[in-house]
């Protein structure tokens, strides 16, 4: 049993360090950006564009996957959980137990989408911000 646990953690320990990684991404593109030409930044816009859009179609799969567990869960009752351990119904308790693993695996790949979401709002910003820096420095009449 301990043997099930330190594996599913070690995977969730992999994933919140992907996660971590890729957070570390978006801060040195937040901190370089100030360095970056218009061209640059537009280039690394488009990238994560086409990024997240390969993944858009899984993320709102796993959204929809984490919804139908947040109501499946509801709809387990304590006093059921209760019976399969008095009853020792390994089957049943193992099916929950997958499903729990399952759901935490789902957040963590909807979180790390959500990342990559926000680096593309960074991205976008940033080159508001220079479309609008740049207008400023325009001058017509010269």
């Amino acid at each position: 049993m301990s043997e099930q646990i330190d594996k599913f953690t070690n995977i969730l320990r992999d994933k919140l360090n992907d996660i971590d990684d890729r957070l570390s991404v978006v801060k040195m593109t937040i901190e370089s950006a100030s360095q970056e030409n218009q061209a640059t930044i537009e280039s690394k816009l488009k990238q994560v564009k086409a990024k997240l859009e390969t993944k858009r179609q899984d993320l709102n799969t796993y959204r929809l996957e984490l919804k139908k567990h947040a109501e499946e869960k509801q709809s387990e009752i304590k006093s059921k959980i209760d019976i399969w351990k008095t009853n020792r119904e390994l089957e049943d308790l193992n099916c929950r137990a997958d499903r729990a693993e399952e759901y935490a695996a789902r957040g963590v790949a909807v979180a790390l989408a959500a990342i990559e979401e926000a680096e593309e709002a960074i991205l976008e910003a940033i080159a508001a911000r220079l479309d609008a820096a740049n207008a400023t420095k325009f001058d017509p009449t010269e």
